[in-house]
Parts: C-alpha cells; structure tokens; sequence
C-alpha cells in the first residue's frame, strides 16, 4: 500500500543511531575490556556529549576511539535528527499513522464493495456508493488523483496500487466483499482484474466497465456479471430524453438522480421469516406493506409489472416497491419519507 520511500524514510535515522550505539559498546568492550554496562554507559554519555566521569581512565587506545566515536556520532545524529525532522515537518508521519489506521479498517470491513479506479466513472460510482451508504474501498495508483478526490469530499478508504495484482485485490479484502467495479480506462487491465477477480472470489459479483464493444465478451467469459459501457450508455440516456422527456424524468425521480431522492427499493422475499412461502401477494401487503406501492417482481427468469395481488411468493423472488422498508426479525417495517 505504502511507497517504499514512506515506509522506511523514518527507519532510516533510527537505524543509524542504533548503529553508533553498537560500534561504540563493541569498542569499549574490545578495547578497554569494559562489561556490558560500562561499554553502554561509556558509548552513551560520548554521543550525547554529555561529559560525565569516565568509568576507569581510557589508554590512548580507547581516547583516540573515543574522539572517532564523538566525530563519528555528531556527523551522523546530525543527519538523523534533519531526516526526523523532515519527515515529521512534511506531515509524513500523520500520514504514516492514518495510512496505518486506514489499513485496520480496511481489514475489518466485510460484504464491502471494491472500486478499482478513480476516474471519472469511478468517482462517480464512488458518490453513489456513499449516497447508499455502501461501504467500499478504492484502489488507485495514482496518489494524487486520490488525494484531489479528498479535497473536494469525505474521507475515503483507499489503497494505493495496482489493481491488476492479486496482492493488492487481496489487501482490499476481496475474500470478503461482496462486489467487484473496475473502472479502468484500458479494456485489457478491466479483463486482467475481472479474471483475477474471480479466481480469488467465486461467489464475488463483479461489474466491469469496458470502452470497446470487442471487450464485452471477453469481460463477460472472463467472469464480470455485468458489462456496462458508459460511452454508449451517456449517448442513448440524452437521446431519450429528447425523444421521452417525460419518461425520463420520472425514471431519474424513482432512480435517485433527482434532489428528492430515491423513493424505490427492493426487498428479497428469501430474507423474510419462512412463514411468508407460498403466501398471496396481497397477505404480506396486507401484513407489512399496507402502505407500501409493489410495482413489479422478479423471478428467477423475468421481470412481472404491476403483479396480481394474487400471485403466490416464492423465496428467489424480488420485489420492487416505493417508499423505504427496513428488515427486522423476518419482518418488514415502513419507513415514511420525510
């Protein structure tokens, strides 16, 4: 995740102070024939330049190892003192510990979803996840992209690197999310992702984008449950609504794109208490949805709209409805919108 220059830039003066410090007990020890402590109290009081009373007076020997120790250790505590204090003037060290932090959130996140690429559609997904409060994290090589998305929003859990590597997709948790978005630029590393992607999570939903339509199945043999192509998708949603304005218009109000917010949600009748299989449409509206408006059903095979109240539920069905319903304890509550 971290440059290798961020990741040692502090070890290094800390390295160096521990090298003097054992040149110089080694010294004492060989030279003057000091024990352990002595050559310590000896090394110490020499490269701090404090001056205290010497443990037995030094043979020339020793004096002249000791001047080389004082030149020697003043040069380089200079040295590592300057690297310390860039490092923590530069603002490296807080972000040291965040980047640190941000890597034990990262490991505890689970049924997250990964977004390769902060691009423009990968910015955009990002909004959106945040909007739905998904939880999510990117992975950018470019730094300073991420931190330009930073300064005009939130905070976001992010990795720095490739994401075309298994170590990467596996440092952002893949193993335990639950989707997938690439929204690289280049077809070939959106493919090289998604099959990674894949092998590493089988049960993983995985939704690429890709630019050319040579990709689409390529992407889609390579794993990605959905292809989205954002260049042919922005061309056919202006045309509508020049052709469907009104159309339009509504769709984007049910969808959340319009300031209102999104009034459609769906629920898995497969989440609901057991009890609720094989029941009328109309009993579990009666039941939890009393208030609620069910505009369509998906089943395994197809979409049903406007369905028969009628119609017996089935555990792999999905219903699309208006306003917002929360699940506790296999059952369904209405959320009045404000």
């Amino acid at each position: 995740m971290f440059k290798g220059r961020q990741r040692y830039s502090l070890l290094i003066p800390f390295l160096i102070i521990v090298a003097i410090s054992f040149m110089g007990i080694g010294g004492y020890m060989y030279i003057e024939e000091y024990n352990f402590i002595d050559a310590l109290y000896m090394t110490v009081i020499s490269i701090t330049t404090v001056g205290y009373t010497e443990v037995k007076p030094l043979s020339p020997n020793g004096r002249l190892f000791t001047v080389l120790l004082l030149i020697s250790s003043f040069t380089t505590f200079a040295y590592a003192l300057a690297l310390i204090t860039q490092y923590v003037a530069s603002g490296e060290l807080i972000n040291y510990f965040r980047q640190r932090k941000m890597v034990k959130q990262i490991d505890e996140l689970t049924n997250h979803v990964i977004l390769c690429g902060l691009g423009r559609n990968g910015q955009e997904a990002a909004i959106t996840l945040r909007q739905n409060k998904v939880p999510f994290v990117v992975i950018e090589q470019n730094e300073e992209r991420v931190r330009s998305y930073m300064a005009k929003n939130e905070s976001l859990l992010y990795l720095i690197g490739n994401a075309t590597e298994d170590e990467t997709l596996q440092k952002a948790g893949i193993a335990r999310a639950k989707a997938l978005l690439t929204a690289l630029p280049t077809d070939a590393d959106n493919v090289f992702i998604v099959l990674s992607a894949r092998s590493l999570n089988e049960k993983l939903t995985i939704i690429s984008r890709a630019s050319q339509h040579s990709a689409l199945n390529k992407l889609r043999k390579a794993g990605a449950n959905k292809v989205v192509m954002p260049d042919k998708i922005g061309g056919a949603h202006m045309a509508s609504i020049v052709s469907r304005p009104d159309v339009m218009d509504f769709l984007e109000y049910l969808t959340g794109y319009a300031e209102s917010g999104s009034i459609v949600d769906v629920m898995e009748i497969g989440k609901l208490s057991k009890d609720y299989e094989g029941v009328s449409l109309q009993q579990l509206i009666d039941d939890h949805l009393a208030e609620g408006i069910v505009i369509a059903i998906k089943t395994t095979s197809d979409y049903l709209i406007t369905p028969s109240p009628n119609l017996p539920l089935e555990r792999t069905m999905k219903l699309f409805f208006l306003h917002k319903i929360n699940v506790r304890n296999g059952s369904m509550e209405v959320v009045q919108k404000a």
